[in-house]
């Protein structure tokens, strides 16, 4: 690589969805980016209104749950040959760009290629998804702490660990599990959970599309989760739950859609 041309690669987060909710110094990169590398859950808005009309924008984004797959291998080769022809390059992520995303496997073949680097963190949906429902992750009297958690892959999770999450006082936070939503009730219900305890299914966090849904442990004797429908799903299980119905200041607004699906082709005008 030819030093002199270098170019550096920026890893950022972007945040939940809200295109007012990215840093500064984010925003700044946006900004000025030669290329932009973008994930599927960036707020098309937050794209559209910032960067340079001369700008290279790919979208490689994923949702395995739809068969839409970039693979890593085509994004890790998109970054290194736009870095070493002397670009700026942000590869911008959904929410926090080292929870939960594949970081580590950027960083290592950067790092491999000698290609500059820095990484911004975000709002990530979880943190997102607690304030726009009003739901405070570790409120005192209500929670010890908080997890942030993925159920994935589900034969990793040992019985040990159900019992322990159905007892803790933490609150657990999943990513990626909308589809595992009722296994997830289903199995913490078999590990004896308190059934005053609380569980949330928060779709698309922050956007016009957020949706909320709230539940005791009681309740699902009687009542049926939501079927899942949108990505990001953001599960919260946890005595902080009730909270919800008494501080919640975010009017939602029963939009049938997904936020980011229906705005994707408004940031590939450059691709």
């Amino acid at each position: 690589m030819n030093i002199e041309n270098q170019g550096k690669v920026i890893l950022a987060g972007a945040g939940p969805g809200d295109p007012d909710l990215i840093s500064v110094k984010a925003l700044k990169y946006l900004q000025t980016a030669d290329v932009i590398l973008t994930d599927r859950l960036v707020s098309p808005e937050m794209i559209s209104k910032n960067a340079r009309k001369e700008a290279l924008i790919l979208y490689v984004g994923k949702q395995c749950s739809k068969g839409i797959h970039t693979p890593q291998e085509d994004i890790n080769q998109l970054m290194v040959e736009f870095a070493g022809q002397g670009h700026l390059v942000l590869r911008l992520k959904g929410g926090d760009a080292s929870l939960f995303s594949n970081v580590l496997d950027e960083l290592q073949v950067l790092k491999a290629h000698g290609i500059p680097y820095e990484i911004i963190p975000g709002i990530s949906a979880a943190f997102g998804a607690a304030a726009y429902t009003a739901i405070p992750l570790t409120a005192r009297e209500h929670a010890r702490g908080v997890r942030f958690l993925t159920l994935f892959d589900l034969h990793s999770v040992a019985p040990s660990q159900w019992k322990d999450w159905a007892k803790t006082d933490d609150t657990l936070v999943f990513y990626m599990s909308g589809q595992r939503l009722q296994q997830l009730a289903d199995y913490l219900t078999l590990n004896e959970v308190d059934e005053n305890k609380g569980i949330a299914v928060v779709q698309q966090a922050t956007t016009p599309s957020q949706k909320t849904s709230v539940f005791s442990f009681k309740d699902l004797k009687t009542k049926e989760l939501p079927s899942f429908e949108y990505v990001p799903t953001i599960l919260i299980v946890g005595h902080v739950v009730h909270l919800h119905q008494q501080y919640n200041w975010y009017k939602e607004q029963a939009i049938t859609e997904s936020y980011f699906d229906n705005h994707i082709l408004n940031i590939q005008h450059a691709s």
